[in-house]
């Protein structure tokens, strides 16, 4: 292919071939890169999964037979048809038995480990001292992805709510709701839903991830609520009486009393009543699981509802994510490539460290704190040394039924999590587990984690050359680098407290140098919409940066190909998906388009430009003045 394909559209000229003849799979929203990935994993875990459940392959680890214990209770629809809702039918008695707020106070504590409430209770490290976990406090999730999709005049939002209203319309009459009984009902969730819109966050107000830092003495906290004690019911999950609470969303905890007040209790009820329906559907009756996915595919533009067994192997997979993933990760990626890939991380992290000490913007004191940062990073790669040992605690037993076994699951999982609030932090726990394509910067830990799943062509091959890991992993491993000094994780220092390790000065340079990011790609077209560039700037400056560090760690090695690592990164960023699919990411996820994220970036880079000759008015091209270059 002439280089002048690729001076004009880097994307088009690698994946354009590919595109034109990829086939989204019916049950998927994506094809290509990530997703092609996790589908290879998908398919090599199904089949060891019904070989173990069949006999015909062994496991070692005796707590995988808990997994296969599920799977099997998962799929076996002809009990779960003949259930049908029976196993719900009592939460939804409770929900509807429900008469006032005193009533539901007399049982909060209680309902809250297995029925929905109108705010969130978790534990997690203390941003300002990560070595303790405290209590956060956060809004409920609203009908639709996100506050946006609730303005008038937005259409997407305008078409999926039609479609939650249908689906959960039909879900109401199935549990025996009368027609005019189930659209009274969801007239009343609507309402609640709509009265949460004001008060919590939207997607880019989230994006700023250290401004749900917002401690409150306990009984500042505790006092919020007129209707309910929600003091003690945080004492009651935790037992104890924590000093302060952290609250995410405090516009939301500000106007609670608006919010929740005898007045609003029955469209509170009715909220309550369709959430527990909604969260069920997919472990009762096929109908039921049909019926339950109608909304969540008119929003991905999936075209069918997963199989039987496949949604089972989900079901237990998820359930059990990292025992499914430590079998992963010894079965199919091993020790020595773990080593391999450790080695890498680390030499991505000296690079990485001389281009921090060479920086010509920052001080001799914010560089020092920056190596420092660098040097105390935590390295995860492949599969975790140790199994939670939560895994012991849950039971599956094969006489309950699919809902009962997941409540009990849940519950373990959730006193678990809330337990945690007298433990100090554990730093060796895994954010992802092994089977996950994907990676991750925690800021709060100050470590990186790569699964053993994106440890695998494109991203990263011993058949593959340097220059093409270094575009493929070598780029991933730099970004989740990187993210240790975006927008977000510049604010933590090298244990991972939130903590301002840098000189006024060099903090509004930085600053500065974001918003020029932010610039950038604000405003870029994709999906019949515009990239909001607040949204995604803490991802573009880690792509940035990873690419930048990756290109410098290529050019290191004794043989480089230039053309070859800019083709892979753009390579690793191809994706076919529905037009659904591509708007609910434009206006939700954090990253940038995939096809703006292998595009613009290489615009930044001067070797770009000299690799593939390109000049002004070609589409590849962006004014020196208008490149950003951070780290």
């Amino acid at each position: 292919m002439p280089d002048v394909t690729y001076r004009q559209d880097l994307y088009a000229a690698v994946n354009g071939a590919w595109e034109k003849t990829a086939v989204i799979p019916d049950d998927k929203p994506t094809t290509g890169g990530f997703a092609d990935l996790a589908i290879d994993v998908e398919k090599n875990l199904m089949q060891d999964l019904a070989d173990f459940e069949s006999g015909a392959k062994a496991y070692d680890n005796p707590l995988m037979a808990k997994v296969v214990a599920l799977y099997r209770i998962a799929k076996d629809f002809d009990k779960r048809d003949q259930d049908n809702f029976a196993p719900l039918a009592p939460d939804l008695k409770r929900v509807a038995d429900l008469k006032d707020f005193a009533d539901l106070q007399q049982q909060l504590s209680d309902w809250y480990k297995t029925l929905p409430t109108p705010f969130g209770i978790q534990v997690d490290a203390d941003m300002k001292d990560t070595a303790k976990n405290v209590v956060y406090a956060f809004a409920p999730s609203l009908f639709l992805p996100d506050k946006p999709y609730y303005e008038v005049d937005n259409e997407n939002g305008q078409q999926l709510l039609a479609a939650f209203k249908k689906m959960a319309l039909q879900l109401l009459q199935m549990v025996d709701k009368t027609e005019d009984e189930a659209k009274a009902l969801l007239d009343q969730a609507l309402k609640f839903d709509a009265s949460l819109v004001p008060f919590v966050k939207s997607a880019e107000e989230w994006a700023d991830y250290t401004a749900m830092y917002n401690p409150k003495d306990f009984d500042t906290f505790s006092h919020y609520s007129q209707q309910l004690d929600l003091g003690q019911l945080v004492q009651d999950l935790v037992d104890a009486k924590p000093d302060k609470v952290i609250v995410a969303e405090p516009k939301f905890y500000e106007h609670i009393n608006e919010i929740l007040t005898p007045a609003t209790f029955g469209n509170l009820k009715a909220w309550l009543y369709l959430n527990t329906l909604l969260s069920a559907t997919g472990s009762l009756s096929e109908e039921f699981r049909q019926v339950g996915g109608q909304y969540h595919r008119a929003l991905s533009g999936s075209k069918v509802a997963m199989s039987q067994t496949k949604s089972a192997y989900y079901i237990a997979t998820n359930r059990f994510s990292q025992l499914v993933g430590d079998y992963y990760g010894r079965t199919y990626f091993g020790d020595a490539a773990r080593q391999d890939v450790r080695q890498m991380v680390q030499k991505m992290i000296e690079v990485y460290k001389k281009r921090l000490a060479q920086n010509d913007w920052l001080s001799e004191a914010t560089k020092t704190k920056a190596i420092l940062k660098l040097s105390k990073i935590v390295i995860k790669v492949g599969y975790p040394d140790k199994i939670k040992p939560i895994y012991e605690k849950m039971q599956v037993d094969p006489n309950k039924s699919l809902y009962a076994v997941l409540k009990d699951i849940s519950q373990v999982a959730l006193a678990d999590q809330l337990a945690k609030f007298k433990r100090p932090v554990d730093r060796t726990e895994w954010g992802m587990p092994a089977q996950m394509v994907n990676a991750m910067y925690d800021p709060s830990r100050n470590d990186i984690t790569f699964p053993a799943a994106i440890l695998q062509a494109p991203f990263y091959s011993l058949q593959q050359t340097s220059s093409q890991n270094y575009g493929g992993i070598g780029a991933v491993i730099a970004h989740e680098i990187s993210h240790a000094f975006d927008n977000n994780g510049a604010k933590f220092d090298e244990y991972g407290n939130m903590n301002n390790w840098w000189t006024d000065e060099d903090y509004s340079i930085f600053k500065k140098l974001t918003q020029a990011m932010i610039a950038e790609f604000d405003g870029l077209p994709f999906a019949g919409g515009k990239v909001n560039g607040k949204l995604v700037v803490s991802e573009n400056v880690a792509d940035a940066g990873g690419l930048s560090c990756a290109l410098e760690a290529a050019k290191n090695e004794p043989e480089t190909d230039l053309k070859a690592f800019f083709i892979n990164w753009a390579r690793i960023w191809r994706m076919k998906a529905s037009k659904q699919y591509r708007q609910l990411l434009l206006a939700t996820d954090v990253h940038a388009p995939n096809v703006l994220r292998a595009n613009e970036q290489p615009k930044n880079l001067a070797d770009f430009y000299t690799t593939f000759g390109v000049v002004p008015g070609d589409g590849m091209y962006l004014a020196p003045e208008k490149r950003v270059k951070i780290w």
